[in-house]
């Protein structure tokens, strides 16, 4: 009996010994696995941060390429809408030319239309005299006559001798029905003392300027509705009023053989109305 027990006791001493190796095994093994666990895990984590950081830079990244896709669309239509607004600005720049152009053309018209008239007065006048200019200013054609030539000192009559050169000036002018003529007296600036109905100097500018008027309409056939009287008084001198020579200068009378401005303008109109080639 107590040989049996003895060897039921060595059984279990064995089989607990076995039993524990194979736990310390188990127990290595369990261990090895929580590390190779744990060391996954890091790595995972590790993964899954790299792929939320990858999947930030392509959000990033596509966001990126619809903006620019947006502006590619809009430099498109921003590259029509230029290409769209320089042509429009060329054509407003050749239809600026064109008009410009026929603005030139309908002045080229006037002058021409000045230079015949220079030529008509130079021509008819004909007189070689230092009294009597034929001139251009501005685009206007004027005929300046000096004071001693058409009046007497302080008087608006106009003398005899004045006439002769007047029937030249109204000879162009009736030629010219669609012209006006302008007569423009001017004096030097002594101030008048004169008596009569004579008040000053602007006075006896506009009176001289009606006479005129009156014998180129009364005694020599001129349409009254081409004429037109102005004074300047002495307000618009050629020379300053300093000598006895250069006050003489001043006292003048011009006469402007001039188109209709209303005509004018509505040649340059109807230069401007043409349609454009």
């Amino acid at each position: 009996m107590k040989k049996v027990v003895i060897a039921l006791s060595l059984v279990m001493l064995l089989s607990s010994c076995v039993s524990n190796k194979k736990y310390a095994a188990l127990e290595a093994k369990n261990k090895e696995t929580q590390d190779l666990l744990n060391t996954c895990t890091v790595k995972l984590n590790s993964c899954l941060e790299e792929k939320a950081g990858l999947k930030a830079t392509v959000d990033g990244l596509k966001d990126q390429n619809q903006n620019l896709i947006a502006q590619s669309k809009d430099m498109t239509v921003l590259t029509k809408q230029g290409a769209q607004n320089i042509e429009k600005a060329l054509e407003s720049i050749k239809e600026k030319d064109l008009k410009i152009s026929r603005m030139q053309d309908a002045l080229t018209k006037k002058d021409s239309v000045t230079l015949a008239v220079v030529t008509s007065l130079k021509s008819v006048v004909g007189l070689n005299d230092e009294d009597i200019e034929i001139n251009v200013e501005k685009g206007v054609v004027f005929i300046s006559i000096s004071d001693k030539m058409l009046f007497k000192s302080g008087s608006y009559n106009v003398t005899d001798k004045a006439k002769g050169v007047l029937e030249k000036v109204a000879k162009v002018v009736n030629d010219k029905p669609d012209f006006e003529c302008m007569v423009e007296g001017h004096t030097d600036n002594v101030p008048f003392n004169g008596k009569g109905d004579l008040i000053d100097n602007w006075d006896l500018s506009v009176k001289r300027s009606t006479s005129i008027i009156r014998v180129l309409s009364e005694q020599l056939s001129v349409n009254p509705a081409q004429l037109i009287a102005a004074g300047r008084s002495s307000f618009v001198p050629l020379v300053a009023n300093d000598t006895a020579e250069n006050r003489a200068k001043n006292r003048r009378t011009r006469i402007y053989v001039l188109p209709k401005i209303d005509q004018f303008y509505e040649m340059v109109e109807k230069e401007m109305k043409k349609p454009q080639q």
